[in-house]
């Protein structure tokens, strides 16, 4: 086996706050007319507050609503989270009386998804973390790592971790091979061969498996369109199979996607992709711009749809791509350049929006020629 850790113990911390998490979580499953939502005050802010009644011989909990649960509780009740924010804010007695009327009146079951606090007194504590269909899927972030780890240890392609987080929404894990490694689209510009994983244990998102093309000289990650995901909603969408299955048949299910899984990472490790990316890469070097590089990125926020802020960040990616040491000067920007400096943005975003800006990268890799031209070429 392989030793995938690298020097800053980076999954070494990551599985210890897994564990740590995994000892906390519990879920419960109850109809909304059984919940009360209200507003306390905390810290002079607004924190949101679930309280399940005592029932079945079960204590009354409390749970604290953290941001990602209070934005699905608004958009299931069908309001704009950005209103429900502001409502919460300047007419928080209100809010709480049409949240819970909405939950007596469209009486539906829901999976409460929670962590335990450590030190609970009389009355059980905690922090609701998701609030989803009681048909979610449970396949945790220890059963990802479960049904990889062992796979990515043992691979041919010699992986070794390069960054891992975990959020409200999602766990992400990337790594990068030590063995797969090509010239990219300039001499110094070398690239080696990656995977990236994610989950999301509140139904912020599926079960991924993603191609990624490192550029080693600043660890910029490029997400290639070799992808593989699976949905958290089984066939139960179709009916109400999922509440009727046993444990043991539940079990079975996730065993199945632990398996799937296991082969997806294993076929990762072929070089066939990352050599079909590296020749896109070296292609992209000559697709020349030919306009004032800030035009050129204004026009690739307009053929990308990017907001302003966005637009902004490459720019500034770019600056950082053309200034870095072993850059060469004397070659003029061209597409492979943009992909760089698109993707540098990703080395510094919040860990949900690295993501983006790795897809990104991958999107004007991938270009059509009509559109580059409207990015690179004069009107």
């Amino acid at each position: 086996m392989h030793n995938i850790e690298n020097e800053n113990n980076t999954l070494e911390k990551l599985l210890i706050r897994i564990k740590d998490t995994n000892a906390r979580k519990q879920d419960f499953i109850a109809p909304t007319k059984e919940l009360q939502f209200r507003t306390i005050e905390e810290d002079n802010l607004p924190q949101s507050e679930i309280v399940i009644e005592a029932n079945g011989g079960e204590p009354t909990r409390f749970l604290k609503v953290n941001d990602l649960c209070f934005d699905q509780i608004a958009q299931k009740n069908g309001l704009d989270v950005r209103t429900a924010r502001r409502l919460q804010s300047e007419y928080s007695r209100e809010y709480d009386s049409l949240t819970n009327a909405i939950w007596q009146k469209e009486n539906s079951k829901r999976m409460i998804r929670t962590y335990d606090d450590l030190n609970q007194g009389m009355n059980p504590s905690g922090t609701a973390r998701a609030f989803l269909s009681d048909k979610f899927k449970t396949f945790d972030n220890s059963d990802l790592l479960e049904s990889a780890l062992p796979q990515l240890m043992e691979s041919e392609a010699n992986w070794k971790i390069v960054n891992c987080a975990v959020t409200q929404k999602k766990m992400y894990i990337r790594l990068k091979s030590e063995l797969i490694t090509g010239t990219g689209a300039n001499v110094n510009d070398i690239m080696a061969h990656g995977i990236g994983l994610s989950n999301s244990e509140t139904g912020a998102g599926s079960i991924s498996a993603f191609g990624i093309n490192w550029t080693l000289a600043c660890l910029n990650g490029m997400q290639t369109q070799n992808i593989t995901r699976k949905s958290h909603i089984t066939s139960a969408r179709d009916g109400d199979t999922w509440n009727i299955l046993t444990n043991e048949t539940k079990e079975a299910d996730n065993h199945s996607l632990k398996l799937q899984l296991r082969d997806i990472v294993s076929s990762y490790a072929s070089r066939q992709s990352f050599d079909e990316n590296l020749e896109k890469m070296k292609l992209a070097s000559e697709d020349i711009i030919d306009v004032e590089t800030t035009e050129a990125v204004e026009n690739l926020g307009k053929v990308l749809t990017l907001s302003k802020k966005e637009t902004s960040n490459v720019l500034d990616g770019l600056l950082k791509t053309i200034g870095q040491a072993g850059y060469e000067n004397d070659k003029p920007v061209n597409r492979a350049t943009f992909v760089n400096a698109v993707t540098r943005v990703g080395n510094t975003a919040k860990a949900d929006d690295v993501d983006f800006w790795q897809k990104l990268g991958g999107s004007v890799l991938n270009m059509k020629k009509t559109d580059w031209n409207r990015v690179a070429m004069a009107s």
